[in-house]
């Protein structure tokens, strides 16, 4: 079975704090997890006050619906939030 992982780095302008950074991370990583039933979290970057990593992994029988979603998850997170920008965007196929 092939996993699939996005890895997205993205820049929160005007993050002053972690507080703040976390507070407007978590809902995208639900939001994540509840749209496209993807496991998401934060990787990388933690006390980075304006950086994270997320990564978000899917498993199917199907690589290529694998990739498919997770451009998706790309893409959805591009328009839903427009004012986080995406620095670097990977998917890996395992």
């Amino acid at each position: 079975m092939p996993i699939a992982v996005l890895s997205l780095h993205l820049h929160l302008p005007g993050c002053t704090s972690l507080k703040e950074k976390r507070s407007r991370i978590k809902p995208v990583l639900s939001r994540l997890h509840r749209e496209y039933n993807v496991a998401a979290s934060e990787m990388d970057l933690q006390d980075v006050w304006q950086d994270t990593v997320i990564a978000c992994v899917t498993i199917s029988t199907d690589a290529a619906q694998n990739q498919r979603l997770l451009q998706q998850v790309i893409d959805f997170t591009t328009r839903t939030w427009p004012d986080l920008e995406v620095m670097d965007e990977r998917i890996e196929i395992i």
